[in-house]
């Protein structure tokens, strides 16, 4: 089954934004606003017209022209941006490298869209409650989170320690990463 043609305007604008580096969209502010029918679902998987997206370069080229502003999603070329809907957060932690020990330790991330960051102060690391679920999210750029998938968020509760943090009271479970720690747990 062929996926639905998206409009034609928006996908020739984004054929001349594709790239290894993600395009300035902080710096486009495109007069013509709509919305489209695209959502990501709460588990990452990019819908269209309630069908889900197949083609990977297709989402990842979505993900790249990716803008939050407030509580909304957008597509966004210097011509148009088209609000989306997000159900949680746009995008998923797949991975976690691990370097060092202690208040030493390096923790790198790898989005599924292949973005790469450290858990550091511009990136920094935070759990929510939802019920009887924690559920650790990270920001990975401008404002955007990502939600740690069940193995990184797993291999994460292995490296708590308690510690203090300096905006939290009390002892908490928390991680180091980058001489910064991210409390987790309040014990």
């Amino acid at each position: 089954m062929n996926e639905p043609e998206l409009p034609y305007s928006l996908m020739s604008e984004l054929g001349k934004v594709q790239g290894s580096e993600l395009p300035p969209v902080h710096l486009w502010q495109p007069e013509v606003e709509r919305d489209i029918d695209i959502l990501i679902s709460r588990d990452g998987v990019w819908n269209y017209l309630g069908s889900p997206i197949k083609r990977p370069r297709l989402v990842r080229l979505f993900a790249s022209v990716l803008r939050r502003e407030g509580d909304d999603y957008y597509l966004v070329t210097p011509v148009e941006k088209c609000r989306i809907t997000v159900e949680d957060v746009p995008f998923q932690v797949l991975l976690m490298d691990v370097a060092g020990e202690g208040e030493s330790t390096c923790l790198q991330l790898t989005t599924d869209m292949g973005e790469v960051v450290s858990i550091d102060h511009e990136h920094p690391l935070r759990i929510i409650q939802d019920g009887d679920e924690w559920i650790p999210y990270v920001v990975i750029r401008d404002g955007m989170e990502g939600r740690l998938n069940r193995n990184v968020y797993y291999q994460l509760a292995d490296l708590m320690v308690p510690g203090k943090h300096s905006t939290a009271s009390g002892e908490w479970l928390g991680v180091w990463s980058h001489e910064n720690f991210f409390p987790m747990l309040q014990t």
